[in-house]
């Protein structure tokens, strides 16, 4: 009985201590939210009004709710992007220029290979714009390996390169004779649109991404692979010691999170988009990075966090149209939410 006992006592304390984050995290996000309706009274607005009309039209609607998950999509996988270098202490800040390069590598697969099988013209696009995000999140992997260069500092810099790369193919040799000085390549053609489902925008992305949870869950949980980065996470050096190549996780794990990433620029261009743009994202890999932040890499709290994050972008644009706030207050809004998670992270070094 004393083992049974043990258990119980064990679990009912993870239980409370779940409970006192979710209390805890609902407190912090309160706050944010009030201090949010102080900075709405300053531009004039009614933030009771305010809040009513954000969560009326984003989920009091199945339109509103389809475009909340349209969101959903991009900011989850460049999570991932994220989350997953995290759990050996890389730091992959690239998100937005890993998913540029994806969009290109689809983009390129689209614009070339329009002849293949209609069967096969969605995988190769897909597989490209894992390969494109993935391999330019390896530069940093290599360089972080080597340790010539941080990856911090090294996948922060490369977002720029690869909107300037972006900028050069669609001004320039992709770009659209038709679209007179608007610069985008040409269309996609048919086979290489993802589908969507329901008749709305909600599209095939979305499996892509609870797949790549659900196996960034698996990996973590169930197989050696987790255990070893695990070991790693916890100290590189004793695992260097047992025989476990850091140097390959590095790579590898960078690689990944890059393809994730590259997975949500196919994603933009290949359903949302139907072409290559400058304009292809508002962001996404930075707010992905900053909901990893706030999820601590837990899958589960990246569905959370991406749909909280959801709602607010969906929120504001409702705001911009109906109350005519400037598109900054969302900004301050997802700025307020920040401060929440670094609230959260503090409370709990504290704690210790």
């Amino acid at each position: 009985m004393g083992g049974v006992d043990k258990v119980t006592a064990g679990i009912d304390l993870f239980r409370n201590k779940r409970v006192a984050s979710v209390i805890r995290f609902s407190g912090l996000f309160g706050i944010a939210l009030l201090v949010f309706a102080v900075v709405l009274l300053v531009f004039g607005k009614n933030p009771i009004r305010a809040y009513v009309d954000i969560f009326s039209a984003t989920l009091g609607s199945s339109y509103g709710f389809s475009e909340v998950l349209v969101k959903m999509i991009p900011l989850a996988l460049t999570a991932l992007a994220v989350a997953i270098p995290s759990r050996i202490w890389l730091i992959n800040v690239g998100g937005e220029g890993q998913l540029f390069i994806g969009a290109l590598f689809a983009t390129w697969g689209a614009i070339n290979f329009s002849n293949l099988p209609a069967w096969l013209f969605l995988p190769w696009i897909s597989i490209l714009g894992f390969l494109g995000g993935g391999l330019w999140a390896s530069i940093s992997g290599f360089l972080r390996a080597k340790g010539w260069a941080s990856e911090t500092i090294s996948t922060l810099l490369m977002n720029y390169v690869a909107i300037l790369l972006v900028n050069f193919f669609v001004f320039g040799p992709w770009k659209d004779p038709e679209s007179a000085n608007y610069p985008q390549s040409i269309p996609f053609p048919d086979a290489a649109i993802l589908p969507s489902f329901f008749g709305s925008r909600v599209h095939l992305g979305a499996v892509l991404a609870i797949v790549g949870l659900i196996l960034f869950h698996f990996v973590l949980s169930r197989t050696r692979w987790g255990l070893e980065m695990r070991a790693i996470g916890i100290n590189q050096e004793a695992a260097r010691r047992n025989g476990i190549s850091t140097y390959r996780y590095i790579i590898l794990l960078m690689f990944i999170g890059g393809g994730m990433a590259g997975l949500a620029g196919m994603g933009e261009v290949s359903a949302i988009h139907g072409q290559l743009r400058p304009s292809l994202s508002p962001g996404l890999g930075y707010t992905g990075f900053l909901i990893s932040w706030m999820a601590m890499g837990n899958p589960l709290g990246i569905v959370a966090a991406a749909f909280l994050i959801s709602v607010i972008t969906a929120g504001g644009d409702i705001l911009q149209m109906t109350h005519r706030i400037p598109g900054a207050a969302v900004h301050i809004l997802m700025a307020l939410v920040l401060f929440v998670v670094l609230a959260r992270r503090a409370g709990k070094v504290g704690g210790k």
